[in-house]
């Protein structure tokens, strides 16, 4: 289960991110406004995800936006966001997006599993992101760009844990995958 609200910090950057379940895009009645709305899905989609971040910078008035996603709900953990140098990487939905750092412009977002993203992981030995979705597992660059993709015989909702260099996922079942990072192959 999530949390309503997790703290992210680093050197430079603190970081809040709301779950927001009640949010209406646009409505002068939500309890926190935000400076800007980001939708994340296509203009018939209805969010079911809403995660909002309020970033304070120092002594710099705190910023914020709000990014509104479809696919399945999804809670807040430790595993929500990642912050690398002057970017971080939101799960959200089934969306993972990237936001500069402060101006929390948004610098792409990617649809990256089917279902549900549940967390987002940085393998610092490959430089890339690793996304624990809930149908698949997907590497991806910094840069937003898809290496690889992979799905099991069921929902990976059991456990995840990444290694340097492989990722050891759990489906529904018990069954136990480990995906060589590099790759995406399965390795026996």
């Amino acid at each position: 289960m999530g949390r309503a609200t997790v703290l992210f910090s680093t050197d430079k950057y603190e970081l809040e991110l709301i779950d927001e379940p009640l949010y209406t895009p646009g409505s002068a009645d939500n309890v926190r406004s935000y400076s800007r709305e980001y939708k994340l899905t296509d203009a018939e989609t209805r969010p079911s995800s809403r995660h909002g971040l309020i970033l304070r910078d120092g002594n710099t008035p705190a910023r914020s936006c709000i990014l509104l996603a479809g696919g399945g709900a999804t809670g807040l953990h430790e595993h929500s966001a990642v912050i690398l140098d002057d970017t971080c990487f939101v799960a959200v939905g089934d969306t993972l997006c990237s936001l500069a750092l402060p101006s929390l412009d948004l610098l792409w977002h990617r649809q990256v599993d089917t279902a549900t993203c549940f967390g987002v992981y940085h393998s610092a030995k490959h430089n890339c992101l690793i996304s624990h979705g809930e149908l698949e597992i997907a590497r991806l660059s910094l840069a937003g760009e898809v290496a690889w993709c992979s799905g099991g015989a069921d929902i990976f909702s059991e456990g995840f844990e990444l290694h340097p260099d492989y990722i050891e996922a759990v489906d529904f079942n018990g069954t136990v995958y480990h995906l060589d990072i590099a790759t995406g192959d399965s390795m026996k």
